[in-house]
């Protein structure tokens, strides 16, 4: 994971883990001690360097200083005592130590773990670019997109083209992970295809892996009655999120949209700096979110006078609308830049940092709690839209079973969410925000 680009306080570079998936960081130890931590591990080649350095993380780092009223000196003390036969062994002790804390969120992640998130949370992969699904009526992987700028899209691969072998090994009843392993690697190294497209004869396709930027951030212009309607969906809190976001409230913008809707439905998260820079987006003043650390220390960020529009706008969220997903609905709504409607969001107001191990693994460590703007507590509890909006059941199959309903006339959410923005007394920046351009200038404040 590239961190080099921008210089974040500790804070700012960390990443909220959503409902489903933790988020990370750089060490705040830096490189130089994680260099001698490495070099202790060569010598030693010792499980213990390990366990050692979780204990240390956590001890300098955990939000709780009481540790659940854990005695953490005697916790290392355990953990040192013992002779570890292998990796994993000293694995399963890391986990069963941080599981006293209580805390989910605070958690060991062996290097192939680790690796599958800072893979999520860069916003990029080197492979060739697909996006996969097990077809559920023939059972074969089926490709359901090629992305934008991907080996694959200029390969000429299609939505609905089935991958029957991936370098020579059939994938007949092959599970979509099991896949992805096999497809990303090293970007510059070739792949060879077999794939089987309608009223075609089953064909090979080599291909040469690239780093490939992921989109996060989908968006479309839609005509609701007299109205233009710039509706723009965000899937996570990737490092790319922020200037995808950018990218596309720009086009909308010159597309004269008149309100906007952004989709933050099943959003788990990600990270921290992406959703207080996707923020100043949309408003020039007021605060975005505080943040606690174990010692009472607190850092409050705020806009900063760069938004991008001063349309009428709605926030689109659900249960699995967790973490970085709800700082930036706490922000809207306490600012009351958005009218927020659907289902009550998931309720994390949590901030963890991530560090890589001497061996390639890694750990999640609680670092701060988060309030929005007018000091609410969310945790455990989540975010109250304003416009209150449960999917039924049937409704949920229905848009699970055809995506492309998603974000239309057939979406009952959405539906209501355009309804609302056609009284304009919804969803508007008071007429004191005046909106400019955002200066390169401004993008380096971030």
């Amino acid at each position: 994971m590239n961190q080099s680009a921008k210089s974040y306080s500790p804070l700012q570079v960390a990443l909220i883990g959503g409902a489903i998936a933790t988020t990370a960081t750089m060490s705040v130890f830096g490189p130089a001690w994680t260099r001698g931590v490495r070099a202790a591990l060569a010598l030693q080649d010792s499980p213990k360097v390990i366990v050692d350095q979780v204990w240390q993380l956590v001890n300098h780092e955990y939000v709780d200083g009481k540790f659940n009223q854990q005695d953490w000196q005697a916790t290392r003390q355990s953990l040192l005592s013992k002779d570890y036969s292998s990796k994993e062994e000293a694995y399963t002790a890391i986990r069963e130590a941080l599981q006293k804390l209580g805390d989910p969120y605070t958690r060991f992640m062996d290097p192939q773990q680790f690796e599958a998130l800072t893979s999520q949370t860069s916003g990029e992969v080197s492979g060739i670019g697909v996006r996969m699904e097990v077809n559920e009526k023939t059972q074969r992987l089926t490709v359901v997109e090629a992305i934008e700028n991907s080996p694959a899209l200029k390969a000429g691969i299609k939505a609905g083209d089935e991958i029957l072998a991936i370098d020579g090994k059939p994938t007949l009843k092959m599970k979509v992970d099991d896949a992805s392993k096999l497809i990303r690697g090293k970007a510059g190294s070739p792949i060879k295809l077999r794939l089987g497209r309608a009223g075609q004869n089953a064909f090979d396709l080599k291909l040469t892996r690239a780093s490939i930027e992921v989109p996060t951030v989908r968006y479309t212009l839609r005509q609701e009655g007299n109205r233009r309607v710039g509706y723009i969906r965000l899937r996570e809190f990737s490092a790319h999120a922020a200037d995808q976001m950018q990218r596309a409230i720009r086009d909308l913008n010159t597309k004269k949209v008149d309100s906007y809707v952004l989709d933050l439905r099943g959003n788990p998260g990600g990270l921290l700096q992406a959703s207080i820079e996707i923020a100043r987006m949309w408003y020039n003043d007021g605060g975005i979110v505080k943040t606690v650390d174990r010692v009472g220390g607190t850092e409050e960020t705020k806009a900063n006078r760069t938004a991008l529009t001063n349309r009428p706008l709605a926030v689109l969220v659900d249960g699995n609308s967790a973490s970085a997903s709800e700082i930036l609905t706490g922000a809207l709504k306490d600012n009351k830049r958005a009218v927020v409607v659907g289902g009550q969001t998931f309720g994390k107001a949590l901030v963890q940092s991530v560090h890589e191990l001497a061996d390639g693994s890694g750990l999640a460590v609680t670092i701060a709690h988060y309030y929005t703007p007018a000091g609410t507590d969310i945790n455990h509890k989540g975010i109250a839209p304003d416009i209150k909006l449960d999917l039924t059941e049937a409704q949920e199959r229905q848009l699970a079973s055809n995506p492309n309903l998603i974000g239309t006339k057939s979406d009952p959410q959405y539906a209501r969410a355009i309804a609302i923005l056609s009284n304009n007394n919804f969803a508007q920046p008071p007429a004191n925000q005046p909106t400019r351009p955002m200066s390169r200038a401004d993008n380096l404040k971030f």
